[in-house]
């Protein structure tokens, strides 16, 4: 009985707006970054896009709330710190793609910061609400912290050198275990009469 109030919870609309939004980011780092980081993207928002579609589950925002704000710290306050102080899209461009890293211009910020960081900012409002979007935008915020960042371990295979350090690397070990931790909690059936 809970699995098809969830389903209903998802309209065709909302399941369709997912994907768009799923599709949207990575279409962005295609045009502004590349192959590689529009696949990389992909990983993180389609994959959380099919987990979310794939779980009937409704964790409420008590059941997720301290691994979603320790991963957002881990991923603005050590993540972030390490890849820009690493230049890791300068090691990326000089090691694998071979293309030059564009400049900062107002698309670039929306599609590295405004609409993803945005969305994922929305997720403890949503929640609150009960607003099934939200459940969906926390997928994809933890398979992108949890699944998305692994890239920094593949990344050196492409690169044509022995396997060594990637800027952004070190942090991963913080970050993907607390992403894992917060799929898992999102994937926990919500107590009868919890709150969201």
């Amino acid at each position: 009985m809970r699995e098809s109030a969830v389903m209903q919870n998802r309209s065709p609309l909302l399941v369709a707006a997912a994907f768009g939004f799923s599709i949207l980011v990575p279409l962005l780092g295609y045009f502004y970054l590349g192959w590689l980081y529009a696949l990389i993207f992909l990983v993180g928002y389609l994959g959380g896009f099919i987990l979310w579609l794939a779980t009937a589950q409704e964790a409420s925002w008590a059941s997720v709330r301290v691994p979603y704000w320790l991963t957002l710290a881990a991923f603005l306050l050590l993540h972030k710190l390490e890849e820009n102080r690493t230049a890791f899209f300068e090691a990326v461009s000089a090691r694998i793609t071979g293309t030059p890293v564009p400049e900062m211009s107002v698309g670039l910020a929306l599609a590295l910061l405004i609409v993803p960081v945005g969305a994922w900012l929305a997720i403890p409002l949503l929640f609150r609400r009960d607003h099934e979007f939200g459940r969906f935008l926390a997928w994809t915020f933890f398979a992108s912290m949890g699944l998305t960042e692994m890239a920094h371990f593949i990344m050196p295979l492409l690169a044509n050198e022995p396997y060594g350090y990637l800027p952004g690397m070190a942090s991963v070990f913080v970050l993907a275990p607390l992403a894992w931790w917060g799929m898992w909690r999102l994937n926990l059936h919500r107590p009868p009469g919890a709150e969201a």
